[in-house]
């Protein structure tokens, strides 16, 4: 029975999948993935915002500290995620830490740029919660399996996976549930339940669909 070797040195977009030297993903197409990823994960991130719902990750920090201040989402969003990318830089390199920096920007411009284009006057806050975060971990899966993220937790939770082998969506789900239960701080229980659903049902896209030795990332 034959066996796939790992190279953890090696770029995770560059990691054999099936035993075979797969090509790597060309630019057009990361390209694509970046503008997809990041839309989805903005908007899943307006309908959170719509709703007063939080989520995990420096995204959910972002929307805590939205809610009390009169800073903007996309301002928070870039700062918190600053110190993330030292980590980031000294572990997987310049391409993914200047490529999930870019990441961080455009959903951070995107979240300013969504709500003029569609009016939520109204909606369910568990229906946000669901929604908002599964389409958030779908963008997340579309940019990690190119490489790339949107800093913060994602960052140590791609670092798990590939040098421990953890699952990148179980490592992230237990870093949210602090973030998470932060929000009593801001908001009723009600309202936090709702959350911890949502960002479970975020977590569950990543452990189910980006497991160690399935899929790397072309």
């Amino acid at each position: 029975m034959s066996t796939v070797e790992i190279d953890d040195a090696a770029p995770l977009s560059e990691q054999p999948v099936d035993g075979s030297s797969a090509p790597p993903h060309s630019l057009v197409d990361d390209l694509f993935a970046i503008v997809t990823g990041t839309l989805t994960i903005s908007f899943g991130l307006l309908l959170l915002r719509q709703a007063e719902v939080v989520t995990g990750g420096t995204a959910g920090l972002s929307l805590l500290v939205s809610y009390g201040t009169a800073i903007p989402f996309g301002v928070l969003f870039v700062v918190i995620n600053l110190p993330f990318f030292a980590l980031a830089l000294r572990r997987k390199g310049w391409r993914f830490t200047l490529t999930s920096l870019a990441c961080v920007g455009i959903v951070s411009a995107l979240a300013e740029v969504h709500p003029r284009f569609i009016d939520l006057a109204s909606i369910d806050p568990l229906y946000a919660a669901l929604l908002g975060n599964l389409l958030a971990g779908l963008g997340l899966l579309v940019l990690f399996r190119h490489g790339a993220s949107v800093g913060g937790f994602n960052i140590v939770a791609i670092l798990a996976q590939e040098r421990l082998g953890l699952r990148a969506g179980y490592v992230q789900m237990a870093l949210d549930a602090g973030v998470v239960l932060g929000a009593l701080a801001v908001s009723d229980l009600r309202i936090v339940a709702i959350s911890a659903v949502g960002a479970v049902a975020l977590n569950l896209v990543l452990a189910l669909n980006h497991r160690p030795g399935r899929y790397l990332g072309m």
